[in-house]
């Protein structure tokens, strides 16, 4: 087994608690994406505006396919066969618990999922992108991953024709156009770091999109019975599945997404400036994705979600993120008790139906002539508009 260097430290410790996820963590960090990548690498001579209408057609199923490369067209006719364990009916319960709890889980999702998922080393991959650095393109990553989120659990998401499986699949192109310009650039040393995106993060981010969501939005307040939980797992192991995690790091229930979150962690060398940086540029990009423009008023909410989010994360990880040093005694029972009392107020239908308008709110729609354009420079601000 290849191992970079900057899990040599890691390694060992992952190994004292499981050697054999800890093992195949590290090795799937020298691993992208295993069907995509040499496709990727077969078009990247393809002109521009030829791969992305390509990549349009097949995500669409639109006849302009039919021209498209032999080895894109056999990509997506594989990627149309479902996994032998896929189940869409087991997904109902967490789509009707989302409805029920969205503005919890959005909570959890931007102010604990998302900064945790930056702790690893997937963090150089963006920063060496530039692509989450700035405040506008902090807002826009936040409000994609916001769509991304109503989407797969939006009832018929994760079906061929919906816009969650559609979503996952444009994700899956993006990293593996980003994987390849990464790899061929001289920024990005892979003795070092392994592959960029590679499937061991994607792997850490689906478990912490799943196991750990659910467990930062019962934090602030989303309740979630056996049944919707374990859906949970199911809807995110399938968008995993989109999205190019391979079956052999792909987590199986939520007890194994635990796994691998822990057994990660330890694997992952500290988070350094690099996370530090994504992690607050998210943290920053919160009131301007809730259109606050008074900045005494986006102090405030920069703060409360400060506040929320080292709740959520703990001391220790909030500090090497570099967050700022405040109190959370009372924060998340605090966050809880108002929530109860607005839905009091509201109604439970009335909730529901504030929760998913706000969610509609800050997502972002892109026009259809966008949305599968891929960059062609590693550099965001070198490359073409996307």
């Amino acid at each position: 087994m290849h191992v970079p260097s900057a899990y040599s430290a890691g390694l060992p410790r992952g190994r004292a608690v499981d050697a054999a996820l800890a093992d195949g963590y590290v090795a799937h960090t020298s691993v992208g994406d295993p069907q995509l990548d040499p496709v990727m690498e077969e078009l990247s001579e393809l002109p521009p505006q030829d791969l992305h209408r390509f990549i349009r057609a097949g995500i669409e199923q639109q006849s302009d396919l039919c021209h498209a490369p032999d080895a894109l067209r056999r990509f997506f006719a594989e990627a149309a066969e479902p996994p032998s364990w896929l189940d869409h009916e087991a997904h109902r319960p967490a789509q009707r618990a989302f409805v029920a709890n969205s503005t919890n889980v959005l909570i959890g999702f931007v102010a604990g999922v998302l900064i945790e998922g930056f702790s690893t080393l997937i963090a150089k991959s963006f920063a060496a992108t530039g692509r989450v650095l700035t405040p506008a393109s902090a807002r826009r990553r936040l409000m994609q991953n916001n769509r991304h989120l109503l989407e797969v659990f939006f009832p018929g998401g994760l079906e061929r024709v919906g816009d969650g499986w559609k979503l996952s699949m444009r994700l899956r192109f993006v990293h593996a156009r980003v994987r390849h310009l990464l790899a061929h650039s001289p920024v990005w040393d892979i003795a070092h770091l392994g592959t960029p995106i590679s499937a061991a993060h994607m792997a850490f981010a689906t478990s912490v999109f799943s196991a750990r969501l659910l467990h930062h939005a019962a934090l602030v307040g989303a309740v979630f019975d056996d049944e919707e939980e374990a859906s949970v797992m199911q809807v995110w192991r399938y968008a995993g599945h989109v999205m190019g995690v391979p079956e052999t790091a792909l987590f199986a229930d939520r007890e194994h997404a635990d796994r691998i979150v822990t057994v990660g962690r330890l694997c992952e060398p500290e988070p350094d400036t690099d996370s530090a940086a994504m992690a607050n540029a998210l943290i920053g990009a919160i009131p301007l994705v809730a259109g606050i423009d008074d900045p005494a008023e986006q102090r405030r909410v920069s703060k409360l979600a400060y506040r929320l989010s080292r709740a959520l994360i703990g001391h220790d990880l909030a500090d090497k993120l570099e967050f700022p040093r405040m109190y959370t005694s009372g924060a998340l029972l605090g966050f809880r008790l108002r929530q109860r009392l607005e839905k009091f107020r509201a109604g439970a239908s009335g909730v529901r139906s504030q929760n998913f308008t706000q969610m509609l709110d800050i997502s972002v729609y892109d026009d259809p002539d966008v949305t599968y354009r891929m960059p062609d420079h590693y550099d965001s601000t070198r490359s073409s508009q996307w």
